[in-house]
């Protein structure tokens, strides 16, 4: 599959697409923003085009992705081109203040793959350190979860905190209904629109449909 990734975004994103969704995490951003600190090292895993990293305000920024995607990279942020369960061979233990993940666990094979994939975060994690993952909820979802060819775990918000306890990270917050499913969701896209919804959490119940999780490497782990 790794080698039709760039065939199959080719045709499931077009450069339009790319703007549309640049522009809607612009604000996204700004709401994750919270959880990163000016002098954090962040890691985006599975970058992509880089839409969360090339906006987040960090001191040192990296981005991992199966593929070269560094031209549209901001030229500040750093890049590897590995795989994530690879990062240790490119990061040492205990190195990233947050490490980031945008639905990309759904895309790993098995689930007791997505738990090595969050041992792995958290042993590139300071003690301390937080795994950020926004995530699509199968439970509300639904069917359309697999509308997508290479999805292939499917992840509910208890499945995902079962995932992270297995790998000795601590839930600092789960927030079950966040945003829409996609970038092509009904919800307006004009981007004060989007930072509108975000600001109006009551509204998120109605259009959530993936989860924000939050979650913690412990201070005592070595």
């Amino acid at each position: 599959m790794t080698d039709d990734l760039p065939a199959l975004y080719a045709r499931r994103f077009s450069d339009d697409d790319a703007d549309r969704q640049a522009a809607v995490w612009r604000e996204l951003t700004r709401f994750l923003q919270r959880y990163v600190a000016a002098d954090a090292t962040v890691l985006d895993l599975a970058c992509d085009r880089g839409a969360f990293i090339n906006q987040i305000h960090a001191a040192k920024r990296w981005a991992v992705d199966v593929r070269d995607v560094r031209r549209h990279l901001d030229p500040e942020v750093q890049f590897v081109q590995t795989d994530g369960h690879s990062l240790l061979d490119h990061f040492d233990r205990g190195s990233m203040d947050v490490v980031f993940m945008s639905n990309y666990l759904e895309h790993v094979p098995s689930a007791e793959l997505v738990v090595e994939q969050l041992k792995v975060v958290a042993a590139v994690l300071k003690p301390g350190g937080r795994a950020i993952v926004l995530q699509p909820n199968i439970r509300l979802v639904g069917g359309a979860y697999w509308d997508f060819l290479d999805h292939k775990t499917p992840l509910t918000e208890k499945s995902l905190e079962e995932a992270g306890h297995m790998a000795g990270l601590e839930t600092e917050e789960m927030i079950v209904r966040f945003i829409p499913y996609t970038t092509k969701s009904r919800l307006p896209q004009h981007p004060l629109l989007v930072r509108a919804y975000l600001a109006l959490r009551p509204l998120w119940p109605f259009f959530g449909r993936q989860t924000l999780y939050v979650a913690r490497r412990p201070v005592d782990v070595s």
